[in-house]
């Protein structure tokens, strides 16, 4: 398939086989996992050692949130976040984001709440290189946090790796702190 130039390769199609069904993983919009024939849609030979370049993600999601719209459709799973996402949902947050809206963070990241607490992501390393711990303080719910560790991770995409301290402003006027940890694969993040 070609979107914006750049080529994909499109597996699963009848009359081949259906593709490999992703892995169990985080529903988003979904109540179960879904059961049937699985697309896979992936960057061309080509495009492999530049597959997390924006340019690469931004078509391949646009292409992705086309084919979201395909009658019978039941899901849409992103590999690097293990995530399984409602097809309109999927279109929804991709086509805002590239109309200029923000990452699609729940979706093409996801987040896990640990048992103490703090917030862990996963898939922000397939953009940054990094995943992102977020020590929300005692006392935030789950869904605070989460806005909280969605506006970090928006910032991480459009920034980069994290290369030292930085103090940003976050939601509702709290104040959040995130550092590199020494071997640089992950962000801990606090409010301060």
């Amino acid at each position: 398939m070609l979107a914006l130039g750049l080529t994909f390769d499109c597996t699963g199609l009848a009359p081949a086989a259906a593709a490999k069904a992703p892995p169990p993983g985080t529903l988003l919009g979904l109540d179960i996992k879904p059961q049937g024939e699985a697309l896979a849609l992936a960057p061309g030979p080509h495009l492999v050692e530049g597959r997390a370049m924006m340019p690469v993600v931004r078509a391949l999601a646009g292409l992705g949130a086309r084919l979201a719209g395909l009658p019978g459709l039941l899901a849409v799973s992103w590999l690097p976040a293990r995530s399984w996402i409602e097809p309109a949902y999927f279109r929804k947050v991709v086509t805002d984001w590239l109309n200029g809206g923000a990452f699609p963070a729940l979706g093409l990241t996801t987040l896990h709440r640990q048992n103490d607490g703090r917030m862990v992501s996963l898939g922000l390393r397939y953009f940054t290189g990094q995943e992102l711990t977020l020590d929300a303080g005692e006392g935030r719910d789950a869904a605070e946090a989460a806005r909280i560790a969605v506006r970090l991770i928006n910032e991480l995409v459009l920034s980069g790796p994290l290369r030292q301290r930085i103090d940003l402003p976050g939601p509702a006027g709290v104040r959040l702190i995130a550092e590199p940890r020494p071997d640089g694969a992950m962000v801990m993040a606090r409010i301060g």
